[in-house]
């Protein structure tokens, strides 16, 4: 098979949200006219298996997800499955360790090549870390791979034009990485290597389906950019249905697998103790002593490395103020918002949620502190919709985000929602603010006025921010009054003013 026989670009698939860029990446890999080897890792439940199930033709994938248990039990399942999907009479027992498993896979990656008409050959192995007992042990395994990849058979069969395409897929994302990693066998192997982040909010916005913006913002607040607890909101659902019957519910699907999710991860000990650290920060103690002190817990290394762990794993982010010294408090943040809603609503009502409809703990319970929940979710979100739209609006680019929390000269409280460094060097800063309705003028004079006092207090950042042509970027969900735009206008800096109705344009 030559390259001229797959097509450049994969059929369109109308069941899939996003992942266009990894479909076509993927999809190019058979299209080289060589075996190809990828690796694909990300956090459970984020959509890797269900990409890689709509990205070539059925016929040509061979799908193995290894199970917990021991490396010979998922052997001799492999090849069970293997003769299952290439109806051969094959013997597990023939096959008595990972090189001849692996051989066999090439094996008949040639068969189906040299059949008529020639048949590409794609093999998944999921969950690859559970076919060996620990990391040292999925090292073996790459290794036996490796053996075979770089063998003569592959290397005679790639001079013929082998279409096989090899992804190796886990969700125990260190363990994953390190394969890709120096000292690994497979180190400068993979043709193709990516972690699988979830969706942005406007790729949540597209899969939960409410026709209402602000719903749509909530739901990305409520259930975050994971594909699986999203897909689980039913067609025709309010948002409130959804949430009460998903994540309120004691029997709510996307309960169980938030409540279940840290069970899972790969040598995860003291898991109760991570589930109070993740329940202190979404309570809103985001510094290290104040979670110790919400915990019960040592604030020593112990819960550093804890902490360190759960940012490892895609639960936890860091937030650092502009410009800040390494000795400066670090500031926690739940960066998954489904644990964050999960931590600061359901968790805390779990006795109430017993006793009562969800539906009605949702109205006393949750509701009236929503808008207040959604403000920094809504920051998040108007990051996101700045790096989406940047190219089309030809915005400058941001270098990193970030914001600023703490005090003035006097000592008096300075919150600013949007402190960005721009890849030319300056400073673009601004307000988010999830209001319903427009906002009016205070809001421009009252950035200004922070800007000024973080300006007094030596903040060189916001010095550069206060000169005549720094960029400031607002977002309102309730759009802007007249005044503000005026006032904006007249100050001389150049401006984005963005509603709910900018953030989800199409574009």
């Amino acid at each position: 098979m030559t390259s001229r026989t797959v097509p450049s670009v994969p059929p369109r698939s109308d069941l899939l949200v996003d992942r266009d860029d990894e479909r076509r990446e993927l999809w190019a890999l058979m299209s080289r006219g060589r075996p190809a080897l990828a690796l694909l890792t990300g956090r459970r439940r984020v959509g890797k298996t269900y990409l890689l199930t709509h990205t070539w033709p059925t016929e040509q994938v061979f799908l193995f997800t290894a199970a917990r248990t021991t490396p010979s039990l998922n052997r001799q399942q492999l090849v069970q499955d293997v003769a299952a999907w290439c109806n051969e009479p094959l013997e597990p027992a023939d096959y008595p360790n990972w090189r001849t498993v692996f051989r066999l896979l090439v094996d008949i990656a040639t068969k189906r090549a040299q059949s008529q008409p020639p048949r590409p050959t794609v093999v998944v192995l999921d969950e690859f870390q559970y076919l060996a007992d620990d990391a040292k042990g999925v090292a073996a395994v790459a290794s036996e791979l490796n053996a075979v990849w770089e063998g003569r058979d592959v290397q005679q069969a790639a001079g013929g034009a082998l279409p096989l395409v090899m992804v190796l897929a886990g969700s125990a994302v260190g363990t994953m990485d390190a394969l890709a990693g120096g000292g690994s066998p497979l180190y400068g192997r993979f043709d193709w290597q990516h972690t699988l982040p979830p969706f942005t909010y406007w790729h949540a916005g597209q899969l939960a389906g409410f026709p209402a913006l602000r719903d749509r913002a909530i739901a990305y607040g409520v259930f975050g950019g994971t594909p699986r607890y999203l897909s689980a909101i039913g067609v025709g659902q309010s948002l409130s249905e959804s949430a009460t019957s998903l994540l309120l519910s004691p029997r709510g699907e996307v309960r169980a697998l938030v409540e279940t999710a840290l069970d899972q991860e790969e040598g995860l000990r003291d898991v109760p103790k991570y589930r109070a650290i993740l329940r202190a920060v979404a309570g809103g103690d985001t510094q290290r002593n104040t979670i110790a002190q919400r915990t019960g817990l040592a604030n020593d290394q112990a819960l550093r490395d804890k902490l360190e762990t759960l940012i490892s794993l895609g639960y936890v982010e860091e937030r650092r103020n502009a410009e800040a010294k390494r000795n400066e408090s670090v500031r926690y943040a739940i960066a998954d918002a489904a644990f964050r809603f999960y931590h600061r609503f359901v968790a805390p009502n779990a006795s109430a949620l017993e006793r009562y409809p969800a539906q009605q703990v949702w109205d006393s319970a949750v509701a009236p502190h929503l808008d207040s929940y959604m403000g920094l979710e809504f920051e998040r979100i108007a990051c996101q919709a700045y790096d989406r739209r940047a190219h089309e609006r030809q915005l400058p680019l941001v270098r990193h985000w970030g914001r600023w929390e703490g005090v003035d000269r006097n000592r008096r409280s300075l919150e600013i929602d949007i402190v960005a460094q721009l890849t030319n060097g300056e400073w673009m800063t601004g307000a988010v603010k999830w209001d319903r309705e427009a906002i009016g003028p205070a809001v421009h004079t009252d950035h200004l006025d922070m800007l000024r006092r973080a300006a007094d207090a030596g903040k060189s950042w916001a010095y550069e921010a206060l000169k005549p042509g720094a960029p400031l970027y607002y977002v309102a969900a309730g759009g802007f009054s007249s005044a503000f735009k005026s006032v904006v206008q007249a100050s001389g800096h150049p401006a984005v003013l963005w509603s709910l109705e900018d953030l989800y344009a199409d574009g």
